[in-house]
Order: structure tokens, then C-alpha cells, then sequence
């Protein structure tokens, strides 16, 4: 035998209430108004559904009208969305012809590393400018030293990967010689070796 699933109920917000009742609304009101007079007397809702039509009618409008403007701001939301990513793409294409010494040596550290997630100074000029205009994204772990100040986490946001090439990044092309090596090192920002020993997992004394 069946038995309603009363807990899920009782864990469902206002929000999700209110998109049911106005489900069951609008399916019980088409279901009355537009069923043919046959079937209605045959359940005995013909004089009832007679009697009450524009009540039935009125349901059915609110119904309707909820679903309309619930598409409505999903389209809204999209179209927002749409036209923010676009502005982001366009800023990134922008920013990524001005990018000065200091941040292209900084995002080769994530190739150089080989990593997709760095611990970065929070404060640095370089990374500040880089979230400002959408290629890195902080995803957090924001952590306060008294000497070299805040760091965090970041990563090359999915929307900048496009753009940041070889070319971009002014790295040679095919596998990297020691001479390419020593130059990429003596080009790499100053706080590099603080953010990796940073990262390195602390010793313990014998």
C-alpha cells in the first residue's frame, strides 16, 4: 500500500510550497473547467463546477498567471546571465593585450607549477587586478600572516583559459630548453618562492 512521504513535505520550503499548491491548483482548475459535462456528471461535479465557474475561472488565471511569471524570471535570470558573461568575456579579451610584466609572469606560475590552484598574497597588485577584471577567481581559504599579510586561493577562471595561450603568456613553443627555464625563473614575480614554500607541508622535528 502506498503511504505519502509526509517528512519530505514537512522539509519543503515556503517557495516550493507555493509552486506546488499553485501545480495542483492550476491542473484541478483546467481539469474542472475544460473536462467534458459527461464525465463531470458522472463524478457529480456538473452542478458544482456550473455553480462555481467563475470561481474556477479565477483560479485558473492566478494558476496561469504564476507559471507565466515564473518563466518569465527564468528568462530574465538567463538573459542577465547571458549579458554578464559577455561583459566578462569582454573585459578578459581586453585586459588580456594590457597585461604588464608583473601578471604575465604571475599566471605563468600556474603552468610553470603545473598546478590549477596557487596560494597567492591577497594584496599584491598584480593579483588584485587580475580578479578585478575576471581572469582569476579567490575560491577561498583566506588565511592572515603578520609578516607577508593575507593569501588565498585562486585559479584561472573557466571564461580566461581561452584566451591565455603560449603566445599570451610569451612561453616558447614545443619543450622548454635551460636556457628558456633560467629566463622564466629570473622573470617570475618576487613573492613566488614565499607562495611556494607556503604551500609546502611543515616538517617535523626528528
Amino acid at each position: 500500500m502506498y503511504k505519502p512521504n509526509w517528512g519530505a513535505l514537512k522539509g519543503a520550503s515556503a517557495k516550493e510550497w507555493g509552486f506546488r499548491a499553485m501545480l495542483w491548483l492550476l491542473i484541478a482548475t483546467s481539469a474542472l473547467k475544460f473536462a467534458p459535462m459527461d464525465w463531470l456528471a458522472l463524478l457529480h461535479l456538473d452542478g458544482w463546477t456550473g455553480a462555481n465557474s467563475s470561481l474556477l475561472g479565477l483560479g485558473l488565471i492566478i494558476s496561469v498567471a504564476f507559471f507565466v511569471a515564473l518563466l518569465a524570471n527564468f528568462l530574465l535570470d538567463e538573459a542577465i546571465g547571458y549579458l554578464g558573461s559577455k561583459r566578462k568575456k569582454e573585459i578578459i579579451e581586453h585586459k588580456v593585450q594590457l597585461l604588464d610584466p608583473a601578471e604575465r609572469a604571475l599566471l605563468r606560475e600556474f603552468f610553470l607549477q603545473g598546478k590549477t590552484i596557487l596560494t597567492l598574497p591577497v594584496e599584491e597588485l598584480a593579483v588584485r587586478s587580475l580578479v578585478e577584471t575576471n581572469i582569476l577567481e579567490c575560491i577561498g581559504n583566506i588565511k592572515h600572516y603578520a609578516i607577508q599579510g593575507a593569501t588565498a586561493d585562486y585559479k584561472i577562471s573557466m571564461l580566461a583559459r581561452v584566451y591565455l595561450n603560449r603566445s599570451v603568456l610569451r612561453l616558447p613553443n614545443g619543450e622548454l630548453s635551460q636556457e628558456d627555464m633560467l629566463n622564466l625563473i629570473k622573470a617570475r614575480p618576487g613573492f613566488a618562492s614565499n607562495v611556494v614554500a607556503h604551500r609546502k607541508p611543515p616538517q617535523r622535528a626528528a
